[in-house]
This record gives C-alpha cells, sequence and structure tokens, in this order.
C-alpha cells in the first residue's frame, strides 16, 4: 500500500482540531459548512491521481450520457483506499448527532447508530451493497447539475465533498453550489468558496428550519458550476451505499 494512503493514526486528531460544535451551528442555519485544509497538498495529488487507476472503482459515468451535466465520475469499489475509508469511518460519528437531531427536528422516526460500521451493516441487510465513494473529474465546459445522491431506502442526510485541485491553478470556474427551497419561497442559493483541501460538509436532501409553528423541511440539491478552464477533480464521500 502506497505510504501517503495508509490508515493515518492522525485521522481522528485532524479532526478534533475542528470546532464541531460550530459545524453543527452552521449546518443548522445554512445547510453547508467549511472543514478548511481536511487534506494536505499531496493527498489531494494523490487521491486525485488514482482517477486512472481502473481497478480502484466500480463504474465510470459520464455525464452527458444521462444528462446530468457534463465531465464524468468513478465509484470506488471496496476496499476503499485510504484516506477515503478513514475518513467515512471518521466523520460520520460526528455527524449522526445532527442527523439525529435532524430528524427528530423533521418528525422522522429514523435514527442513525453510533458508528459508520453499524449503519453500513444496516445499508447491506437491505441490499444497499455497492459503495458510493467517488472521484470526479472535470474539464473546461463541463459542470454538475444540481441534484441529490440517494441510491435507496437507507439515506445518510449528510454528505462530504473536498476539492482536490487548486482554483487559479489548475482551474477556473467550477464552483460548488448549494440551493435550497423553502415553502412559499424563492430558492436561496450558496456558493462555498473551497481551496485544494477544503471540505465541505452538506445536507443530501433535506433540513429542519425553525418557523413560527415549529420546525418545516426544506429541500437540498448541489452541483458544480461551469468549469471555465483546467481541469477539476473532487472526491466525494456518501455515507449510505448503493441499491
Amino acid at each position: 500500500m502506497n505510504a501517503q494512503l495508509r490508515p493515518a493514526p492522525d485521522t481522528d486528531a485532524r479532526l478534533q482540531a475542528y470546532d464541531w460544535a460550530g459545524i453543527g451551528d452552521e449546518l443548522d442555519a445554512h445547510g453547508c459548512a467549511m472543514l478548511e485544509a481536511l487534506l494536505s497538498p499531496r493527498e489531494c495529488t494523490t487521491l486525485a491521481g488514482m482517477y486512472v487507476d481502473d481497478g480502484r472503482f466500480r463504474s465510470r459515468v459520464l455525464m452527458g450520457r444521462h444528462g446530468f451535466g457534463r465531465g464524468e465520475y468513478r465509484y470506488f469499489d471496496y476496499p476503499l483506499p485510504e484516506p477515503v475509508a478513514g475518513l467515512r469511518d471518521a466523520v460520520y460519528p460526528r455527524l449522526a448527532p445532527i442527523a439525529n437531531r435532524w430528524n427528530a427536528s423533521m418528525g422522522l422516526a429514523v435514527r442513525y447508530p453510533a458508528t459508520h460500521a453499524e449503519f453500513i451493516a444496516r445499508c447491506h441487510a437491505a441490499g444497499q451493497r455497492r459503495p458510493t465513494p467517488l472521484l470526479l473529474q472535470y474539464g473546461a465546459g463541463d459542470y454538475n447539475c444540481l441534484h441529490q445522491d440517494l441510491y435507496g431506502e437507507h439515506v445518510f442526510p449528510l454528505q462530504l465533498a473536498i476539492l482536490l485541485s487548486a482554483p487559479g491553478h489548475d482551474f477556473s470556474g467550477g464552483e460548488f453550489v448549494l440551493t435550497e427551497q423553502r415553502p412559499r419561497m424563492q430558492s436561496r442559493a450558496e456558493v462555498v468558496p473551497l481551496r485544494r483541501g477544503d471540505a465541505v460538509l452538506f445536507a443530501v436532501q433535506q433540513r429542519p428550519v425553525l418557523g413560527t409553528r415549529g420546525s418545516y423541511r426544506v429541500n437540498l440539491r448541489h452541483g458544480v458550476s461551469r468549469v471555465r478552464s483546467g481541469h477539476r477533480h473532487t472526491l466525494g464521500i456518501i455515507f449510505h451505499d448503493a441499491a
């Protein structure tokens, strides 16, 4: 195994350095939150370089063939490489309490277990056995339409995207965009200013918003604006598996 991708003993330590109470507040208020410098430039380069290694992936999707936009992405196969598997396992327990609080606020009965292994066991028991972490690759003119990554009955309501390329150096354009639709209101857009190695946590499908009569559900979608020049790579970490 590449030493750069060996399970890092500091994975949990680097996550502990973030203000998770503040991250929870950001997710509650805006549906997204940044984790700056989650990966080093060297880790970003190594992960982006995996895109051409066919043996690591279970499938390749050309977005234009399906009306998803332009560009392409590849779903990793099991076993997942590090730090993908390590981040998936280590970030999940920090998000599960937020996910459970959100479901309680929205009147949803589903609750999420404390560990990612337990949640994945639930997915696999329901026939959702295909891994969903993915690498996305964009060139000039490419974009990703607004969408939601659902994949089956069991959906974890938060996910993570990490920018592996350097804006202004490797590419221009290609901003991460999140839109939110509240009942009887126009859609609100959020553009997240990611740098290489930065991550964004965001709601997969819906989140609660406190109104005058209690909490109500708002619908969210995410995408990537048009890449104007260069090449852009992103790592997506989705916590549920696919049917």
